[in-house]
């Protein structure tokens, strides 16, 4: 069977980023498929090109049996929310005419955000013959209103009309969070598949104790709290900041945020302001790398802004930290504290609470031993739940079942 997957924020193993979906896609080829991706040309954690010119097209090879097609997607996706959209329409059109080129399609398999790329695996599949799938990665533009980043009524009645006219014509739903199933399906969403974020177990190794990167970066002594991912604004960092802060008196305890994004350089400034000696920017690393970042790793934070629609959200990062072995912070509530605690792999923190964060990260530095074994914990409960093998298992039961229909 091949799978065409059309996917603005794509990143491949050897880049930073979620890396979901080609861990997923080499999965399925040792299940016999074959997978073509169209991604963009632009990293997505900082609107950047991997390269100085953004062609038109550029195919890499992913793996046995993965093509990975870049599209051309307009520069600037972090400048503003304008520049955002033209961006995301680029890759909307580009993708769409590159898509018409792929053959002997069996499943167009579309993802969102952003959603306008649905449209273009929506028009693609119809178009060739193919199965439409539409996986929901996030809830937009709900997530987008919510966060006070899209506010204009007409631009919100459009999405919200686009989001309806999308779910509808789906031939299968998938979404990575039971959370979002309620949601969708008072939009006329049917055919509801689960299939859930997750981690691949086998890339981490919890017994590593990461000295290599905790040499690399003067951290040998130090009890580190890590937080790995992007730096946006709903990732409420400015409350790490301020829990930093109060962990001031307290010397072996290091802040680090290892990543990018578009609040990276005023959490940077705000950070010197407050004088912090405790905290240490660092720049994303390759999925690959990941594993030695983690292990270095005492306990790692999860976080999100106090939003009642980021109850519905299962992070990729708080996986990744499971499969790590690595006791959790989790500032977040919802569908994510369930797993937490229902694994007892970490503390949580009401989101927004800078003095419950600072409080947490300074029991596990005071009880290492209970940190310990709530990562053990975690690696466990993520082994017997959430590991990649089985979740890729899961999908290719659905596009089975989706290749069955008339």
């Amino acid at each position: 069977m091949h799978i065409l997957l059309i996917h603005q924020a794509f990143a491949a193993l050897n880049e930073p980023g979620g890396t979901r979906h080609h861990e997923l896609a080499r999965h399925l080829v040792k299940r016999g498929y074959k997978v073509t991706v169209i991604a963009s040309a632009l990293t997505y954690l900082t609107g950047g090109a991997q390269e100085g010119r953004i062609p038109w097209k550029q195919v890499e090879d992913g793996g046995e049996g993965i093509t990975i097609i870049r599209a051309y997607t307009f520069r600037a996706l972090h400048k503003s929310f304008l520049h955002r959209l033209l961006s995301y329409f680029s890759f909307m059109f580009s993708s769409f005419f590159i898509a018409l080129g792929v053959e002997k399609v069996d499943i167009v398999w579309g993802t969102s955000p952003p959603i306008f790329q649905g449209v273009t695996a929506w028009l693609a599949a119809r178009l060739k013959g193919a199965k439409f799938v539409f996986e929901v990665r996030d809830l937009w533009p709900a997530f987008a209103v919510a966060v006070g980043v899209l506010r204009s009524k007409v631009l919100i009645r459009a999405s919200e009309w686009l989001e309806k006219f999308l779910y509808r014509r789906a031939d299968q739903l998938i979404v990575n969070s039971p959370g979002f199933i309620e949601h969708i399906e008072s939009r006329g969403g049917a055919q509801i598949a689960l299939i859930p974020n997750g981690a691949e177990a086998a890339m981490f190794d919890p017994a590593d104790d990461g000295a290599a990167f905790r040499q690399a970066h003067n951290l040998q002594d130090k009890f580190i709290a890590l937080y790995a991912g992007a730096h946006g604004i709903s990732n409420d960092l400015g409350v790490v900041l301020t829990a930093a802060s109060l962990l001031q008196p307290y010397e072996q305890i290091k802040i680090v945020l290892l990543g990018d994004g578009k609040e990276r350089a005023a959490l940077q400034a705000k950070a010197q302001e407050m004088g912090l000696v405790n905290v240490l920017f660092l720049p994303p690393v390759p999925k690959h790398e990941m594993r030695t970042a983690l292990a270095a790793a005492d306990t790692c934070i999860a976080i999100l802004k106090p939003l009642e629609m980021y109850k519905t959200v299962y992070p990729n990062k708080v996986f990744d930290y499971m499969a790590a072995g690595r006791p959790i912070v989790l500032a977040m509530d919802g569908v994510i504290r369930d797993v937490v605690e229902s694994a007892e792999a970490g503390l949580w923190v009401a989101p927004g609470d800078a003095a419950g964060l600072a409080e947490a990260i300074k029991q596990f530095a005071e009880d290492r031993e209970t940190a310990r074994q709530m990562g053990a914990n975690g690696r466990a409960y993520l082994e017997a739940h959430f590991d990649r093998p089985q979740v890729a298992g899961m999908l290719d039961e659905v596009f089975k079942a989706v290749n069955r229909r008339q």
